[in-house]
C-alpha cells in the first residue's frame, strides 16, 4: 500500500475524544474501506506522526490501540501489520453477519443457484424421500472490497427455500424472514491444499494451504436445514474459540 493520500487528515482538536483514538479511528475506517488489506504493513509512527502533525508518542498509542482491539498486529523490529480477521468459534453466525459486525462490506459473487435432486449424504441428513428429495443448491464467492474471501456451496431443502434466486448477500437473512433460522450448527474445519479449481475461484496459486469448512445448521426441532461447505483463504482468517476449565 503506497497511497497515504488519506493522511492529510487532520485531527479534530474541538472533537472530545483524545487524539490517540481519532489517529486510531482514522487508521481504523481505512482499513474496513479497504485501503489496506490483510497483512500490509501500516504507516511507520514517525510517518503517522509528521503527515498528522502529531508527536510519535501519540501515534505509538494509537497504533497500540489497534493492536489491542486485534486489528493490528505488531511485530517487532518490523512494523504494523493489519491482522487477519477473527471469526469467533463459540456463535452461529453468517459470513454477511460477521464482516458487517466488523465495519467490513461483504458481498457476493454467484456462481449458480438452482433446484436440484439431492444427493444420498444430503437425502439421509435432511431426512428426505426419494419423492420429496430436490433442494436448493447455492454456489458462490463470498468477497470483500472486489477480493474473494472463500468459495462456499450451501444446499438446503427446497421446502426452505423454494426459490433460491431469493437469496442475496445474506442466506441467513433469508431463513429468518422464513422461519427458518438455525439455532445451533456442528461445524469442521480441516486444513487442505487448494484444488485447481478452488485455485482458480480464490484467484490463489494451486495447492496453497486454505481452510476447509463443513457445516450443518439445525432449527429448534432438531431437524437440519443447511450444509456449507466452504474453502477460505487462511491468510485473511484466524478463527478463534474461547475455552475454559471448570474450577
Amino acid at each position: 500500500m503506497t497511497d497515504h493520500a488519506f493522511l492529510q487528515f487532520r485531527p479534530d482538536p474541538d472533537d472530545g475524544t483524545p487524539l490517540y483514538l481519532q489517529v486510531a479511528r482514522l487508521l481504523s475506517n481505512a482499513i474496513n474501506a479497504g485501503r489496506f488489506r490483510v497483512n500490509d504493513a501500516l504507516p511507520a509512527e514517525r510517518v503517522l506522526a509528521e503527515s498528522l502533525g502529531i508527536s510519535r508518542v501519540t501515534a505509538r498509542k494509537a497504533l497500540a490501540w489497534l493492536a489491542d482491539k486485534r486489528q493490528v498486529v505488531r511485530v517487532r523490529g518490523s512494523g504494523n501489520y493489519v491482522a487477519p480477521i477473527e471469526m469467533p468459534l463459540t456463535r452461529l453466525s453468517g459470513f454477511s453477519e460477521d464482516m458487517i459486525r466488523r465495519g467490513y462490506q461483504p458481498s457476493s459473487r454467484w456462481l449458480s443457484r438452482a433446484i436440484t435432486e439431492a444427493h444420498a449424504d444430503e437425502q439421509l441428513t435432511f431426512g428426505l424421500s426419494p419423492a420429496t428429495s430436490r433442494v436448493a443448491r447455492l454456489e458462490r464467492l463470498r468477497l470483500h472490497e472486489g477480493t474473494p474471501m472463500s468459495y462456499e456451496i450451501s444446499v438446503l431443502p427446497e421446502s426452505f427455500v423454494p426459490n433460491p434466486w431469493e437469496v442475496e448477500t445474506s442466506l441467513y437473512e433469508l431463513l429468518a424472514r422464513r422461519g427458518h433460522m438455525p439455532v445451533r450448527a456442528l461445524q469442521r474445519f480441516k486444513a487442505v491444499n487448494a484444488s485447481l479449481d478452488v485455485a482458480t475461484k480464490l484467484g490463489i496459486p494451486e495447492g496453497q494451504a486454505v481452510f476447509f469448512i463443513t457445516r450443518v445448521g439445525y432449527l429448534a426441532s432438531g431437524n437440519a436445514v443447511e450444509i456449507t461447505t466452504s474453502w477460505w483463504r487462511s491468510e485473511y482468517f484466524d478463527f478463534v474459540a474461547e475455552m475454559r476449565r471448570d474450577v
